[in-house]
């Protein structure tokens, strides 16, 4: 092997004569060959054995490599393992030095997911449980609490604290709650020592034991130590570290405080400030210090960057002022990649980001020549960041790999439909109260619910659609409203006769359509598995049944012979599933995990992502897509920096509050960590994310027009690079479905000219025998249209027409058909449930069930508020404030109101005969029916939005006009008989600009022969029309920009679509 020429700092560290030696290397500087060459330096020139030279990482991949470059430089084998991980090498002190009899097998380490489940059994109440104190009464048993005692116990063994002692903590300080982790902690040491096992924390504090023991004897044994990334040791590495090379011996660590990431798992930046003097030399003199300022990573354009970010970072502690001088000012070498490129860029939306990267990538690889697995993407959650830009880059022709641990399995999205499955099996038993649709989950937290039953129909094992699922509650709710016509009583909802679908046996006795034969597929499917479980089988085999017996395997080949992206979708869910089936016949074959309920427990703990016991890499050219502190010691040509938004990078936010694990000093009670400290380890991370690119850096985030949209973070500033706004989405992407797409445009524009036109044609021509998507015969609106044979709605009754269908049939009726009628869905805003909330408060508060009180009100609020989803934690308060604000006006108004109320959510329903001689039934809900001074009906709509229409919009409103319409055609009679109608209201209850009370706009009763019911009957007879010859032409106009419709809209062209 060619000796490497290193530079004098290198040098320096090479020849320095022994004991402590801090080696300060930032990104690129050479720290691995460094450390290589001073080992063989210590074997070669000064005589040192193989196995008296120990190094130390954190990865077994990083012992690997550099136990390899040793081995090659030395020109031989050898029988030492020399580089191993900490945790290999407490293992294995623990085994040297532990009787034999002690353990009955190999010590086993726990894995993460293995720990928690141990930690939950153990704090189930039982006669023997740890008393908590009665303030962390409610949370005992949730799996927050769990992952807080988790942060508690190893947080004090790693400063050095047993049971005894973290008891004693707690008692000097009076924290109760460390008193009973401190009892706990033995509890659940004596419980691991039964099984014959230990965890990641108890293995080190063991390890320290044995070598403060037997110190001499390991001195006498390791002449030098080597330890790589020393800015990730914890206090308890560094105490093993002190007991085999303190007191001034050979000590040599390499590391950079500027990439002390891991503060998450107990690692201490301070650790390597303070090595200077924490590591003293034998005449008491601090430790020298060596800074390596020459970086051969990447160009001085990406190095003048990544500074302004590591120039925010503080460096307290005993560094020299020299070597600090040192290492904050590096040096770029000539690089063969050249100077280097950053590039900072926002966009509207995560979908828009999501289709620039992938643009971005594939024109990189096909322009620039960057091989794919030099390209890698970068994100700070994986557990929210990675799935959706997966398949988003996938769908857009990148080939991606994600390491096989980086998501946990649970929330993989090709595995959810089998573990619903499974979870539906085990719980098929539990059903909400009769009529009840919201109800409490069983103890483990799951039900099957009406969402969930849903999406199992809906899903692959399911095989229905969206109109498969629309059809099938019509038929249940059409049989349902006759049986509760006939047994006098109220109809059940739609949503709560599909759950009964799957959950009741010979519930869809009596239907039939291909729509009805799938969901009773899937329901004895369910009822078959169920049977398997009660006698006995196992998750893996209940996981085949429940694979085996549906066409979700035959789809996947289909797929996979189709090719492209379909079949790398295809390869990776097949991937997911045997994942999943490995995970079940592992927890099968262990002793602790028996049973599928513990199956799925142990599953769904599998909050951490790495697992460090069974790491497996990606596979293939293809990009990386993993976390900034998965990328941590990697590099790449061209690096994007993804989704860098507010909030979520720096994430400020503690990371545990209800134990206060991070009080938990080496000498008492110690301040919590500070928001500027979080704030450091985050830009650490960054700083982190940044340096990995070679070449290339690209930081997205999203900056939406929104309010409530996502805004980028404060990281992006910090690179002194000016941020590009990209508006909009990117023109056709650089793939094989792209060009089809660009070429079918061409070939179907009736304004290119007839050349271009057919050379189109003939490109298409080429291309149809090899790719299906360019054969016209595959494409959409190339067949002559089906119609169906009886209408939809019966030609002899009258047209059913409510005021949604009356306002969206005017604004686009492809649109309200695809929505409403094709059975596709649109993204619900949060408003909606807000505005569900203030109407069932309203409704009860006028019934006299609830005290007209806001506080009273707010609480029910409060009891519902968490199950909402918000984008923003300030989003989240600033609509609890609206909704207490909205309760207010809606009090003040109706204990203020003088009319009389008759009805409240009221249905009607009446027929008119239009001009033309159609007749409609015209139909729906009023919030409110009041009767006035003068006898005559004014039906009110409670409105939560944020803005209301003008005062002149009001007169001509089309919902206000369709119910005093209907009130004079007798819809009401029931309520009010004769009555005829004296006006409408909107009452504004959530404006944001809205004072103290509600704002109340009035439509004045509209005469028969007016020009408002003119206009109403035209509208009628328009809408009447389209419904009735099943017609529902496009309108273009500004509801376009929200339609979720756009990519298959007739008089649309909207371009690549890459989120699938």
């Amino acid at each position: 092997m060619r000796v490497p020429e290193l530079d004098e700092h290198q040098r320096r560290v090479v020849d320095h004569p022994g004991g402590p030696l801090l080696v300060l290397a930032g990104p690129g500087t050479g720290k691995t060959t460094t450390l290589v060459e001073a080992i063989v330096d210590r074997i070669e020139s000064r005589g040192a054995k193989p196995d008296e030279v120990l190094a130390l990482t954190f990865s077994r991949k990083a012992a690997e490599q550099l136990r390899d470059r040793v081995t090659a430089r030395l020109g031989r084998t050898m029988s030492t393992t020399m580089s191993s991980t900490f945790h290999s090498f407490a293992y294995a002190l623990i085994r040297r030095y532990s009787p034999a009899e002690l353990y009955e097998a190999p010590l086993r380490l726990l894995s993460a997911p293995e720990q928690d489940v141990v930690l939950r059994e153990l704090l189930t109440d039982h006669p023997e449980s740890v008393v908590w104190p009665d303030s962390l009464a409610r949370a005992l048993g949730t799996r927050g609490f769990a992952r807080e005692v988790h942060s508690v116990l190893s947080r004090a063994r790693e400063k050095g604290l047993d049971g005894v002692a973290l008891q004693a903590l707690g008692e000097a300080e009076g924290l109760p709650e460390y008193v009973a982790a401190g009892l706990f902690l033995d509890q659940y040491l004596t419980n691991l020592d039964s099984q014959g096992a230990t965890d990641y924390a108890d293995l080190i504090r063991r390890a320290t034991i044995e070598a403060e023991t037997h110190r001499d004897e390991l001195r006498a044994r390791i002449g030098a130590v080597f330890v790589d990334e020393y800015q990730d040791t914890d206090p308890g590495q560094v105490a093993l570290l002190r007991a085999l090379a303190g007191d001034g011996r050979d000590l040599v660590v390499v590391g950079d405080p500027h990439q002390s990431i891991y503060g998450f798992r107990g690692a201490e930046v301070r650790g390597i400030l303070e090595f200077p003097t924490a590591f003293p030399r034998t005449d008491g003199a601090p430790a020298d210090v060596v800074a390596l300022r020459t970086t051969r990573r990447f160009g001085p354009r990406l190095l003048i960057a990544s500074q302004r970010v590591a120039g925010r970072l503080a460096l307290p502690g005993s560094i020299p002022e020299e070597a600090r001088s040192a290492f904050l000012a590096p040096e770029a070498q000539p690089n063969p990649l050249g100077d280097g490129r950053v590039l900072v860029r926002t966009f509207d939306t995560e979908r828009a980001e999501a289709e620039h990267l992938a643009d971005l990538l594939r024109r990189a690889h096909l322009e620039d020549d960057v091989p794919w697995d030099q390209m890698a993407v970068l994100v700070r959650s994986g557990r929210t960041s990675i799935p959706p830009l997966r398949r988003a880059l996938g769908a857009a022709g990148v080939p991606v790999e994600v390491a096989s641990d980086e998501v946990p399995l649970v929330r993989d999205p090709a595995v959810l439909p089998l573990l619903d499955a499974l979870r539906a099996v085990v719980d098929l038993d539990t059903r909400p109260d009769e009529g009840e649709v919201e109800h409490v989950a069983p103890e483990n937290g799951w039900s099957l619910d009406p969402a969930r039953a849903e999406g199992l129909l809906l899903g692959p094992l399911g095989g229905l659609d969206a109109g498969d699922l629309r059809r099938l509650a019509r038929r249940l709710r059409t049989r349902e409203k006759e049986q509760g016509k006939a047994e006098a009583r109220t109809p059940r909802t739609s949503r709560d006769l599909v759950r009964r679908v799957v959950v009741e046996p010979g519930f869809l006795d009596g239907l039939d359509g291909p729509e009805v034969v799938r969901a009773r597929a899937l329901a004895q499917l369910l009822l078959d598995a169920r049977e398997a479980l009660r006698v006995g089988a196992s998750a893996e085999e209940l996981l085949w049944t429940l694979w085996s017996r549906t066409g979700w395997p035959a789809r996947l080949r289909r797929s996979v012979d189709l090719g492209g992206g379909a079949a790398r979708r295809a390869h990776r869910d097949l991937d997911s599933v045997c994942a999943l089936f490995d995970v079940a016949a592992r927890a099968d074959e262990q002793r602790d995990h028996v049973g599928v309920r513990a199956f799925l427990a142990t599953l769904v703990q599998q909050q951490i992502p790495a697992d460090t016991l069974a790491e497996r890499g990606a596979r293939g050219a293809a990009v990386r897509l993993l976390t900034a502190h998965r990328a941590k010691g990697l590099e790449w040509r061209l690096v994007v920096v993804a989704h860098v938004q507010q909030d979520g990078w720096p994430d400020l936010r503690r990371r545990s509050t209800l134990l206060q694990a991070d009080r938990i000093g080496e000498h008492g009670v110690v301040p919590p960590v500070s928001t500027r400290e979080l704030l450091m380890e985050e830009r650490r991370l960054f700083y982190v994310a940044c340096t990995r690119a070679r070449q290339r850096l690209v930081v997205t985030a999203v900056a939406s027009p929104d309010d409530e949209g996502e805004q980028p973070s404060r990281f992006l500033d910090e690179l002194g690079v000016g941020v590009e706004r990209v508006v909009g989405r990117p023109p056709r992407p650089l793939s094989l479905p792209g060009l089809v797409a660009e070429l079918r445009r061409t070939l179907a524009d009736p304004e290119t000219s007839e050349p271009l036109r057919e050379a189109a044609a003939r490109r298409l021509a080429r291309l149809a025998p090899e790719v299906r998507i360019a054969d016209p015969s595959s494409w959409w609106g190339t067949r002559a249209a089906t119609r169906s044979v009886e209408p939809i709605r019966d030609p002899g009754q009258p047209v059913p027409v409510s005021a949604s269908v009356l306002e969206a049939v005017a604004v686009c009726p492809t649109q309200w058909f695809l929505e409403r009628e094709a059975g596709g869905s649109a993204r619900a805003h949060q408003s909606a449930n807000l505005g569900e909330l203030l109407h069932a408060l309203a409704q009860r508060v006028a019934a006299g069930e609830l005290e007209p009180a806001v506080e009273v009100l707010m609480e029910h609020v409060d009891a519902v508020w968490d199950r909402l989803d918000f984008r923003t934690p300030w989003s989240r308060a600033r609509e609890h404030d609206r909704v207490r604000a909205a309760i207010g006006r809606f009090l003040q108004w109706h204990l203020a109101n003088p009319r009389e109320l008759i009805a409240t959510e009221a249905p009607f329903t009446t027929v008119v005969a239009l001009e033309g001689g159609e007749q409609v039934k015209i139909s729906g809900y009023a919030d409110r029916v009041e009767l006035d001074a003068d006898g005559h009906v004014v039906v009110v709509d409670l409105k939560s939005g944020r803005t209301k229409p003008s005062n002149r919009a009001v007169e001509g409103h089309v919902q206000l006009g369709l119910y005093q319409y209907a009130v004079d055609h007798g819809a009401l009679a029931d309520l009010a008989p004769g009555a005829h109608a004296g006006g409408a209201e909107l009452v504004q209850l959530g404006l944001t600009d809205g004072g103290e009370a509600a704002v109340v706009q009035a439509q004045d009763a509209q005469p028969e022969d007016g020009p408002a019911r003119d206009d109403l009957r035209r509208r009628l007879d328009h809408a009447a029309a389209l419904l009735r010859a099943e017609t529902f032409p496009a309108v273009a106009g500004q509801h376009c920009r929200d339609c979720s419709f756009v990519a298959i809209c007739p008089i649309k062209s909207a371009g690549s679509v890459t989120a699938q």
